[in-house]
């Protein structure tokens, strides 16, 4: 399925993204679903599958980004789980700020709840650019 995917949009400007484990998970929670490995392990292991059937993004933790910066150096790296300094997790298990996240190697962060749930909108999205004011991005 994910060569077709990846064969479907060569040559297009589509970008195709494999989800790995989703950020509100942890290894009790990936074990109760017959997962052995740990969330870090298993997220390798989904990566380097989708990898080699020719997909170049992949959803995953900030936690994980660094160890798949490292294992994909070129890949388009989206993070959820992403929380301000101060914020409430809600159900992210594996998170960071998003500082953090872009100094793990992060492409683009997906930031819900702390803008879309705040009392001022635009404040919250003004103070997570502040916070990452001087951090580098990934290339």
């Amino acid at each position: 399925m994910l060569a077709a995917a990846a064969r479907a949009a060569a040559g297009s400007a589509t970008r195709l993204l494999a989800v790995t484990v989703l950020t509100s998970m942890d290894a009790a929670q990936l074990a109760a679903t017959g997962v052995a490995a740990s969330p870090s392990d298993q997220v390798s292991l989904l990566a380097g599958m989708a990898a080699a059937q020719g997909i170049s993004g992949f959803v995953c933790s900030p936690r994980e980004s660094e160890q798949l910066r490292q294992l994909l150096p070129t890949a388009h790296l989206v993070t959820p789980g992403i929380r301000p300094t101060g914020a409430a997790l809600d159900d992210q298990q594996r998170h960071s700020t998003p500082a953090q996240a872009l100094r793990s190697g992060a492409t683009q962060l997906v930031i819900g709840r702390p803008i879309t749930e705040a009392a001022n909108p635009a404040a919250a999205y003004l103070a997570i650019l502040d916070e990452m004011a001087g951090t580098q991005p990934a290339p």
